[in-house]
């Protein structure tokens, strides 16, 4: 009797133990169905987003310099990222106000950057006179096709793919993370875009910038002496700043709303599926392992109107196509000649990069730290090294 007992009471026993064990596997998968389905929508709106800014080029997906689509996740690719000024034009064929080219090698997870400079003396790609003008008028005339092409001639290697950003969309997606912080190299002011009356003052050192102060940072080159090449650097620092702000946890967190704030006034032909790859493959990246790249060469002024532009050294040029193509692991064919041959004008300029924080300079134009100067060269015959034109 009192065995059967004892069996009852284990029976019991292990009924409450299964009950129990039912309950929390019950509450387990109630959560794990409350987190996945949480995650599904973020995908879910993410997807939709990007669809959204999803638009290919007229190419289709490879460049014509090469002989097959290039796969993101394995081979060495490049990103062309276009700042388009369209406020002057109310929104019809405005020009490109930045060019920055990325180039990025998922296996050594590497990056280098390059900022051209807008007003760059190059031949248009579908010019057939040979007559040249300045690289930032490509995107008025024939949009972000006729820039991509134009800049794949004019640095003789592929552009695999594109993203394209006005100014309400650099603000917006600069509010989205946070704001970023950067290192003000000298004291200036500058004009806001949303009410020109007012005056955004910047301080020489550390800065927390919001997306309007962003703007008015990225545009200035009036009081900068180094011209283009001063606001290229800060266009450069910003945009590491922003990879920077990217990456951290609660960004990442929040990446369908950043999205989907993106998608209203940028353009791009990366797919969703190849953006979460990457940033899985670039996860913890940051912009300290960047390698910044430079164009040096000279003012010029050219016609009855004496227009300026920016003359490219040979020398210089040739040392940062070569240094992009070794990046990308692409051999140029050189059976072709380029559309664009971007000689210079005779001078003796500086084929140099520009010169790093410790005062060091590298041939192929790499710069290491945030390679910001505050001055200008002079070359042998009195042309300057750097821009100091102070139209906008």
């Amino acid at each position: 009797m009192a065995e059967r007992v004892r069996v009852r009471v284990r029976k019991k026993k292990k009924s409450k133990r299964r009950k129990i064990l039912k309950r929390i596997m019950l509450l387990f998968v109630l959560a794990l169905l409350v987190v996945v389905g949480l995650g599904g929508y973020k995908l879910y709106k993410t997807i939709n987003a990007a669809d959204d800014s999803y638009d290919a080029l007229s190419r289709g997906d490879k460049s014509n310099l090469r002989s097959e689509v290039v796969d993101m996740k394995k081979k060495p690719f490049s990103i062309l990222f276009m700042g388009i000024e369209d406020y002057a034009t109310k929104g019809q064929k405005g020009r490109s106000d930045s060019l920055i080219v990325v180039t990025l090698d998922p296996k050594n997870k590497t990056m280098k950057m390059l900022s051209i400079p807008r007003d760059t003396r190059v031949q248009l790609a579908s010019d057939t006179t040979g007559s040249k003008t300045k690289i930032n008028s490509a995107y008025s005339k024939g949009g972000k096709d006729e820039t991509v092409e134009t800049v794949e001639n004019f640095l003789q290697i592929p552009i695999d793919k594109y993203v394209t950003v006005d100014f309400d969309g650099f603000k917006d997606v600069i509010n989205e993370v946070g704001g970023i912080d950067v290192d003000v190299p000298f004291d200036f002011d500058e004009k806001s875009d949303v009410d020109e009356s007012k005056r955004i003052y910047f301080k020489k050192g550390e800065m927390h910038l919001n997306g309007e102060k962003a703007l008015a940072y990225a545009r200035m080159r009036k009081q900068d002496k180094r011209g283009d090449f001063g606001r290229n650097d800060r266009q450069k620092q910003i945009l590491n700043a922003l990879i920077d702000r990217m990456s951290s946890a609660s960004n990442i967190a929040k990446i369908d709303k950043i999205a989907e704030t993106a998608s209203e006034n940028v353009e791009t032909n990366i797919r969703i599926t190849e953006g979460l790859a990457l940033q899985q493959i670039y996860s913890g990246f940051t912009s300290k392992k960047i390698d910044t790249l430079s164009i040096t060469g000279s003012d010029l002024y050219l016609g009855p109107n004496n227009t300026y532009y920016f003359e490219p050294d040979a020398a210089n040029l040739e040392n940062v196509r070569k240094t992009l193509q070794e990046h990308l692991d692409y051999v140029p064919d050189t059976s072709s000649s380029s559309t664009d041959s971007s000689s210079t004008d005779g001078s003796t300029s500086d084929s140099t990069g520009s010169s790093s924080t410790d005062g060091s300079t590298a041939t192929d134009g790499t710069t290491s730290g945030n390679g910001y100067t505050n001055d200008s060269s002079t070359s042998s015959n009195g042309t300057t090294n750097s821009t100091t034109d102070s139209s906008y």
